[in-house]
């Protein structure tokens, strides 16, 4: 509560009520009479009569004044911003306070949208929070993973732009420039510039295409490894590039018709992976520490790190183990940086070496600092005699459950994979793509008819709907609930890419999506997304409402979070029931967004509807705090 005596002519107090409007009352203290002072004849003189006008006037006067000062004066934001904070806090401490705002929401009865998260917040993400994150244990950098506040203790406000945030450059622009204001963090050009990571020009940040390990560019990079891998043709199309810097390796690939997928931990240079998703290139945040990464086995058609510091062969090769368990059968290991090669680094070098022997990986080239493996496609020849003590996972050991399971110290058995899955089995890109694969031939009836439906789905958005699904309106896209990677697929030929997120809870068919040649993780939509705020461009969602539970998260929940990795100027696709989508449409309002409700497509069954939504790009008022 704030309070404001104005010099003995009454207090002004303000609040912030439970349904999240700003009441204003006015309490005037009593004070001796000043206007019966006056030297009137005492038949005038009515003190009853002056008290209560003398009132009426000090009101009058002081309301004007207030009117005046919030009109004219900064101290209309700076008391708005105040009171925006005493909702944040209220709504932090009080489940029940937040609870009443997310069911006055729900019901459409909140009529003012909800309120905007502090300017501090431009780049938060609830998971990956390093102030509370910086109290957890060390030990195999568990404190970098995600950990998630509950909902409850979660503010429910929306994520603001930085100052001079502008809609971003579209791809392929935006690969070798993206704008200063979107993210104005110096400290990865100041100490990386001289490597060609990125540089600051003017209002742009320019990206040269360089890295640590390859300070020349990318291109030239990839060129040497292309010398010992089939980067051409189509054999690999699936990519992981762990603690990617800035992306540099997987945007170029994208030229080769490799799709790789980006990852590093949110760390001390501040947003690497923000700048990789304004670049317009596949990334997320993600730490190997204590738990499987979000990944089905066999994903990955190609694993690189180049100087990504990932200690492999620590804690019993532990790491190695899960890189071996998400490569594919024939696929590629590549290594560049310590401790390939490298200076007073001779026993973690041997060590490197020793597991890849005891794993069977063919050594294909070592070059400078840079080491190339290729894995075995059959069962591992793996001996029960090995200086890391590894041993083959028994068969109650899941091979792709990787939503919070962490990680096993056994090797995950090749013909626990159900399929014919192997590079050089598995077809080439883009064949793989429509191609029925392997891992989904128990629902091979459901997976043919859902690329027909999506199909068709896709052409309705784009003919009737007249939704721009491509570069310059779109580059980064998000489909929540994926099922085999339809809607993806669909847009195969487009320059866009496809984030397909499996619901942790839902049937685990990322394996299928990997297998088409496509990319995605697991995730639980009760959680935030590992990403930085406004870094997708088009979020598609068939079912909005079975991705929420009804005793650990709300549809209001849900709606914040994607308003939150959504750009400004970004759409939403939601398909549901009638009654989902008018609850949905209510809720729109809150976070924003303008929305319109249209009818399915005529082939389609069911009771569908569509709603498309738009997010503007809204602006926080000056001062605000």
């Amino acid at each position: 509560m704030i309070q404001s005596d104005d010099e003995g002519m009454g207090l002004v107090e303000w609040f912030v009520g439970d349904k999240g409007i700003i009441d204003y009352s006015l309490t005037l203290e009593g004070s001796e009479n000043k206007l019966s002072h006056l030297n009137l004849p005492f038949s005038k003189r009515n003190p009853r009569q002056w008290r209560l006008f003398d009132i009426i006037t000090a009101a009058f006067f002081a309301v004007v004044l207030l009117f005046f000062i919030l009109l004219f004066t900064p101290l209309r934001d700076s008391m708005a911003a105040s009171g925006r904070q005493t909702l944040l806090v209220t709504t932090t401490s009080d489940p029940r306070q937040r609870q009443r705002l997310v069911t006055l929401v729900e019901s459409g009865h909140h009529l003012q949208p909800i309120e905007y998260c502090p300017a501090d917040a431009v780049a938060h993400m609830p998971c990956e929070d390093p102030k509370r994150n910086s109290q957890l244990s060390r030990e195999m950098n568990f404190y970098r993973e995600r950990h998630c506040p509950l909902p409850e203790e979660t503010p429910l406000c929306l994520i603001p732009p930085p100052n001079g945030y502008k809609i971003s450059v579209p791809w392929p622009e935006s690969l070798h420039k993206i704008w200063h204001a979107n993210m104005p963090y110096n400290k990865i050009a100041d100490r990386k510039g001289h490597q060609g990571w990125m540089k600051r020009e003017g209002e742009y940040f320019i990206f040269p295409g360089g890295g640590t390990m390859f300070p020349g560019g990318a291109g030239q990079y990839i060129e040497k490894l292309s010398q010992y891998i089939p980067l051409k043709g189509g054999t690999l199309r699936t990519a992981l590039d762990m603690g990617c810097g800035v992306a540099s390796f997987g945007g170029t690939l994208l030229s080769q018709g490799i799709l790789a997928l980006s990852f590093a931990p949110r760390d001390s240079h501040k947003s690497q992976i923000q700048f990789a998703l304004e670049r317009g290139v596949p990334a997320f945040v993600a730490m190997l520490g204590t738990r499987r990464l979000p990944f089905p086995a066999s994903s990955f058609d190609l694993m690189h790190c180049s100087r990504c510091l990932i200690p492999f062969t620590a804690y019993n090769a532990t790491y190695f183990v899960e890189v071996d368990r998400l490569l594919r059968p024939g696929g590629y290991l590549v290594i560049s940086g310590p401790p390939v090669q490298w200076p007073k680094q001779d026993k973690e070098w041997a060590d490197l070496q020793a597991v890849a022997r005891a794993l069977c990986y063919e050594l294909i080239a070592v070059d400078g600092n840079t080491v190339i493996w290729k894995k075995p496609v059959g069962d591992s020849c793996l001996s029960s005699q090995n200086e890391f003590g590894l041993e083959l996972c028994d068969e109650s050991v899941p091979p792709s459950d990787a939503w919070y399971y962490k990680l096993k110290k056994c090797v995950t058995r090749p013909s626990s994979v159900k399929g014919e899955i192997a590079l050089g089995t598995i077809p080439k890109w883009p064949e793989r793509l429509s191609k029925v694969p392997s891992r989904a031939i128990v629902m091979k009836n459901g997976f043919e008819a859902d690329a027909r439906r999506w199909a068709r789905r896709v052409a309705y958005y784009r003919d009737s709907l007249k939704l721009e699904l491509k570069p310059p309106a779109v580059r980064n896209i998000m489909d929540m609930n994926a099922l085999f990677g339809g809607f993806a697929a669909a847009l195969a030929s487009d320059p866009v890419w496809v984030m397909n997120v499996i619901p942790s809870r839902k049937q685990l068919t990322l394996d299928v999506i990997y297998d088409r040649g496509l990319i995605g993780v697991y995730h639980d939509w009760c959680e935030p997304f590992s990403t930085y705020p406004r870094t997708y461009d088009f979020i598609h969602l068939s079912g909005i409402e079975s991705l929420t539970s009804k005793s650990r998260c709300s549809l209001v929940d849900l709606m914040v979070e994607m308003d939150r990795i959504l750009r400004p100027e970004g759409k939403v696709l939601i398909r549901d029931t009638p009654e989902v989508l008018d609850k949905v449409a209510r809720m729109a309002h809150a976070v924003r967004w303008s929305s319109s409700i249209h009818d399915k497509e005529p082939e389609s069954h069911g009771r569908e509807k569509i709603l498309v939504a738009t997010k503007p790009l809204w602006r926080m008022p000056s001062n605000s705090h």
